[in-house]
C-alpha cells in the first residue's frame, strides 16, 4: 500500500471570512479562495476555515469542505448534536449545492449531466482519477449560463463557458475532474487542466464558487436557501 506524502503548503490568506448567517445552532459562510476548510497536518499549514472560527465560536465543527482554492458557501455546525443532524442530511443527498464555475472552452451542449465513477489512488495524490471498477459513484449535472471571450495578457481571446454546476454525489473533486472528463476544465484548475492553455497560467484562483446551499434547518425545520453571489 502507498503511503500518501502530503508537501503542500498553503500560502497566506489575507482575505476575511464573511459571515453570512448565525443563531445558537450554526453559521452560514462565505469561504474565500485560497483558505483551507480544515488545518492541515503540516504546522505551517494551521491557518484554515476551521482554525479561524473556532476562536469565535467555541466547539463549532465543519459538516462539509470546500477545496482550498474553491470560494462561497459553507454551513458550520456549533455543536455536536446539530453536526450529526446536518452531516445526516449531506449523507442522504436531501442538501442541494449549487456552484458557478468558468470553464476553458464553449461547451456545444447547454446543460447535461456527467456521470462517471471516482477513485482515489495513493499513487497520484493529490489527484482523483475516474475508474468504473474501483470508483464510488459520482454525478453531476451542469447548465450553461453564457459563452464569452476574456482578453489574455497576450492580446487574444479565450472562449470561456460561464456555467452552473450541481453535484448530486460529493466526492472528492467531483466537479473539477468531471469537467476535465468533458474536455473543458475549470478555468485556474492547477490539477486537472485549468491552466494548461495558452494564457491561463497566471489565471489569479481557481474559477469555482459554491453560491447556493438548500438544507433544512435541525432545529426550527425551516427550509434554507443561502446564496452567495459569485465574485468572477
Amino acid at each position: 500500500m502507498s503511503t500518501i506524502i502530503d508537501t503542500f503548503i498553503a500560502p497566506q490568506c489575507l482575505e476575511e471570512i464573511e459571515i453570512l448567517y448565525q443563531d445558537d445552532h450554526l453559521l452560514l459562510i462565505n469561504k474565500p479562495a485560497g483558505l483551507l476548510s480544515l488545518s492541515g497536518k503540516n504546522p505551517r499549514n494551521l491557518d484554515s476555515v476551521h482554525h479561524r472560527l473556532v476562536k469565535l465560536f467555541p466547539g463549532c465543527t465543519l459538516v462539509h469542505r470546500l477545496d482550498f482554492g474553491t470560494s462561497g458557501l459553507m454551513v458550520i455546525a456549533r455543536n455536536k448534536a446539530i453536526n450529526a443532524a446536518l452531516c445526516q442530511q449531506f449523507s442522504q443527498r436531501s442538501v442541494t449545492k449549487i456552484y458557478r464555475a468558468l470553464l476553458c472552452g464553449h461547451l456545444h451542449d447547454d446543460e447535461g449531466v456527467i456521470d462517471a465513477p471516482i477513485a482515489k489512488d495513493p499513487t497520484l495524490f493529490p489527484l482523483m482519477s475516474i475508474c468504473p471498477i474501483n470508483g464510488k459513484p459520482a454525478r453531476s449535472r451542469y447548465q450553461v449560463i453564457e459563452r464569452t471571450h476574456h482578453l489574455l495578457e497576450n492580446k487574444t481571446f479565450m472562449p470561456l463557458t460561464r456555467v452552473e454546476l450541481t453535484p448530486e454525489t460529493g466526492r472528492t473533486h467531483q466537479l473539477r475532474i468531471h469537467c476535465q472528463l468533458l474536455g473543458h476544465p475549470i478555468l485556474g484548475c492547477d490539477l486537472y487542466g485549468g491552466l494548461m492553455l495558452a494564457g491561463t497560467e497566471h489565471t489569479p484562483r481557481l474559477m469555482l464558487h459554491a453560491s447556493e446551499l438548500k438544507f433544512v434547518h435541525p432545529v426550527s425545520g425551516e427550509c434554507m436557501n443561502a446564496k452567495c453571489a459569485c465574485p468572477f
